[in-house]
């Protein structure tokens, strides 16, 4: 079976597993046909952009047990919807990426150039 892939043609590294994000909430920005918003963007929450997407009908900063969310806070790493991303790049408030964690579907929404431009070293996450 051949791996997953991020944006720089690597194998997909993790995102976060705390809090464990994705869409199949394994800690990884993976992608399926249940995945209608394309959770693929491993970004770094900053409060600028948690009130962007609050602003805009995404409430992500309050706790929803029922769909596994704890609700994010400004630090968390998280996998975003892809337009969700690109639609707070084009208003300035793009929250930091991690390309190592992004996945290679992410291109198909935004440009390599758009996602460097925010991208963050990717270290390990502390527990």
């Amino acid at each position: 079976m051949e791996s997953t892939l991020n944006v720089l043609g690597e194998p997909l590294e993790s995102c976060c597993n705390n809090p464990r994000t994705g869409f199949y909430r394994d800690g990884n920005c993976r992608t399926g046909p249940q995945d209608t918003g394309r959770h693929l963007i491993c970004a770094r929450m900053t409060a600028p952009f948690l009130r962007f997407s609050f602003l805009r009908g995404n409430d992500l900063t309050t706790p929803r047990p029922e769909f596994q969310f704890p609700g994010l806070k400004p630090g968390d790493r998280w996998c975003l919807c892809a337009l969700r991303w690109v639609e707070a790049y084009d208003a300035g408030f793009a929250p930091p990426v991690i390309l190592e964690a992004t996945h290679q579907d992410a291109l198909r929404y935004t440009s390599l150039e758009a996602l460097r431009e925010y991208a963050i070293f990717n270290h390990p996450q502390e527990t």
